[in-house]
This record gives structure tokens, C-alpha cells and sequence, in this order.
């Protein structure tokens, strides 16, 4: 029986959309789902409630699912405000998490390519569940990036 509730995707909102989802290509291994979209219309200012909104970007399938599995959607719209760099203890989505073979050179490849690093990488005993190795990075926009090997 197919689920009445399935995940779908996860959007990030780019300043340059692009090169943000080179990022993702990159380091992470995400792969185009095309087509590239190019969005605007009266719909989209109705479901936006913004005027004259216009969208460009794409879908990138993420790694360790098929074609039909969840994706990050990376668009950029024509107007963005301005605002301050993500914070971990901001009320709302705070991070994606990657599962990674090895933390510390995943780590290393974000910084390479743009990105930054928010902590140090860690080892922690979390009760019921085992034991993690993890670090907080960013993309090259700010947006917070989760690394993590469970042990």
C-alpha cells in the first residue's frame, strides 16, 4: 500500500542559483533533476503573495535515493532581501545532514569549494542511539550543513 504521505523536497532559496547547486554537485554528489525551471505568472505571484515574482532554478536528486526519492530544490528569485547570516539557534529549519563516510574530509572539500566550517568536528555517545562523529559547515551562501558518520 503506497503511503498517503511522502516526502518530496526540501527548497533553498539562492542568491545565485547556479553556483549553489554546483556546490551541491560537487561535494556532495547531488545530480541534476531536469527540467531547469524559469517561473512566473499570475499563479505564482498568487501563491507567493508577491507581485511580479519570477523564479529560476532546479531540482538535484540527493544522494542514496533513486530518481523518485526526495530532492533539493535550489531557486533563486529575480528580488531577495537582504538579511543576516543563518544561525543554528534560529526558530525554524536549522540544517541539512549529509551521512558521510569520512567527516573530516568532507569537511575539507566544502571549504574548497566556498563553503565554511561553523565548529570543530566531534565525537559524542548520544544515549539509545550510538555513537556519532559530526561537524556543523556551511554552503558558500551561509546556509548550515550538517556532517555525520554514525558509529
Amino acid at each position: 500500500m503506497e503511503p498517503k504521505t511522502k516526502y518530496a523536497h526540501t527548497n533553498l532559496v539562492a542568491r545565485d542559483w547556479k553556483s549553489l547547486a554546483r556546490f551541491y554537485i560537487d561535494v556532495f554528489g547531488c545530480q541534476p533533476k531536469p527540467p531547469e525551471r524559469d517561473l512566473n505568472g499570475k499563479w505564482l505571484d498568487d501563491v507567493t503573495s508577491l507581485r511580479d515574482a519570477h523564479i529560476r532554478g532546479i531540482h538535484l536528486h540527493l544522494p542514496g535515493f533513486d530518481n523518485d526519492g526526495p530532492t533539493l530544490e535550489i531557486f533563486q528569485y529575480a528580488e531577495t532581501p537582504g538579511t543576516d547570516a543563518h544561525k543554528i539557534n534560529e526558530p525554524g529549519f536549522a540544517h541539512i545532514a549529509f551521512a558521510v563516510e569520512n567527516v573530516r574530509e568532507v569537511l575539507e572539500e566544502v571549504t574548497r569549494h566556498g563553503g565554511g566550517r561553523i565548529g570543530e568536528p566531534v565525537s559524542a555517545e548520544i544515549k539509545g542511539a550510538g555513537k556519532i562523529e559530526f561537524v556543523y559547515a556551511c554552503d558558500p551562501e551561509g546556509n548550515i550543513i550538517e556532517l555525520q558518520k554514525w558509529k
